[in-house]
């Protein structure tokens, strides 16, 4: 069962963390402001009102005849018990009676001297009830203010979190495609050193260290491969030497065979040290290709959709050449066919098709792919070919011809060479161009 995986960026999850917080604590101040506020304006009503019920006492006491004044009552049947209570112990007090639908009732109630009961209760006031109303709207507005600015500094400080891991993805990117000197540490700039500075100095010395492996990997296999040039040289020269016969044949073909992988193996080694330069010429390229296949493979079919002048290396376009014919011929079926459009040149077979890993991850050096293609080849011909495309500043893919769901072998290997417009200079770099001025 596929898992359903909600992408986020680091940037909204920032801004939801803060939010939700700025939340919490809007709201929790929120409550505590209202609650202290409505205590404290309920307690300022019961003291105004046990004053106006402690002066209506005294005007109460000092009249003749004794009437109760200013609203209050005299053993009024509706005092609240916990006032009943308290008049039963002698002692005077106030009481706030809630009501589910409106403003509440303040009480207030003093024992007379004679057993009486002398009693106030008015509604809570409306200015007081008007006051917390506005409070209410101005925390609401309050709380809704600091989330809304949560949000906007989690975005603000998200974001620049985000760009920065963006830029170091980014170099990261072109380090795994093989462009060594980017740093990302210099990719993210910036004066704010955080985790992010971390991981960009780890996958900058990661890196170096690749490139230290890689490097002396390669001329570890240069050296070995230079060492034994010499003696393959005499191994096939002392093999010329040899009687006529079949067991010298046998010697002469393997004799070749290591001097062909040897001179293969330096050739890789100097591509992969990107000292190669192109050495550029103005050629036909269907006028080219189709001279130079009628020697390398005569049976092979070419066809020249459009002709077109490029400027390049022929002897590095050639070697290209030869490397797909000789992998067309050896792990595809007849028949080849070159095409030439523009600067597209193409070469396909009728074979198996490339295996899975090549489309995938490009050619490997001794690595020949799939099992029906084990023990035919060492697997530098198309690694030689997509370097030397790089020298020319070209750009080399692999498909196969054959639709999903067909069978194997009915469609073929399709290697396509595609030429710049503009040629590589001889420091390897790609000229500037100069655009006009006008429209």
């Amino acid at each position: 069962m596929k898992r359903f995986a909600l992408r986020t960026g680091v940037r909204w999850k920032i801004s939801i963390a803060i939010a939700g917080v700025g939340a919490l604590i809007a709201v929790a101040l929120s409550l505590v402001v209202h609650n202290a506020a409505r205590v404290s304006m309920l307690d300022n009503a019961r003291e105004v009102q046990m004053e106006r019920l402690l002066f209506a006492q005294r005007m109460y006491e000092s009249s003749k005849p004794k009437e109760p004044k200013f609203g209050t009552k005299l053993n009024d049947p509706a005092l609240p018990r916990q006032l009943d209570a308290l008049m039963q112990e002698k002692r005077r007090g106030t009481f706030v009676q809630e009501h589910p639908d409106g403003a509440p009732d303040v009480w207030a109630a003093v024992p007379l001297g004679n057993g009486d009961v002398l009693s106030l209760h008015t509604r809570f006031a409306d200015r007081s009830a008007t006051i917390m109303k506005d409070l209410d709207q101005a925390l609401v507005v309050g709380s809704v203010s600091v989330v809304f600015g949560g949000c906007a500094l989690g975005v603000l400080i998200g974001g620049q979190l985000s760009r920065r891991l963006r830029k170091a993805a980014t170099a990261a990117g072109k380090v795994a495609q093989g462009n060594t000197e980017v740093r990302v540490r210099d990719a993210i700039g910036g004066v704010v050193r955080d985790e992010t500075d971390e991981l960009a100095r780890a996958v900058d010395a990661l890196t170096d260290a690749l490139n230290e492996r890689i490097e002396a990997e390669r001329r570890v296999t240069a050296d070995i491969a230079h060492e034994l040039r010499t003696p393959v040289t005499g191994l096939l020269t002392a093999a010329e030497l040899l009687p006529p016969g079949r067991p010298t044949e046998l010697v002469q073909d393997r004799a070749r065979a290591m001097r062909t992988l040897v001179e293969d193996v330096l050739e890789v080694a100097r591509l992969d040290s990107a000292s190669e330069r192109a050495e550029l010429q103005e050629l036909a390229l269907g006028e080219f290709v189709s001279r130079r296949v009628a020697v390398m493979n005569p049976d092979a079919v070419v066809r020249v959709v459009h002709e077109s002048w490029v400027n390049t290396d022929p002897r590095r376009l050639e070697r290209i050449l030869g490397n797909l014919l000789a992998n067309a011929a050896k792990h595809g079926r007849p028949t080849v066919e070159v095409t030439v459009e523009g600067r597209v040149l193409r070469v396909r077979d009728h074979g198996p098709g490339f295996p899975e890993v090549l489309l995938r991850e490009g050619p490997s050096r001794f690595r020949t792919g799939a099992s029906d293609r084990a023990g035919h080849g060492h697997g530098l011909g198309l690694t030689i070919a997509a370097g030397q495309a790089r020298v020319l500043g070209a750009r080399l893919t692999f498909r196969n011809a054959a639709p999903e769901g067909t069978a194997p072998g009915t469609g073929g290997a399709i290697a396509v060479l595609w030429l710049p417009e503009h040629a590589p200079t001889a420091t390897g770099s790609f000229p500037i161009l100069q655009l006009p001025d006008g429209p």
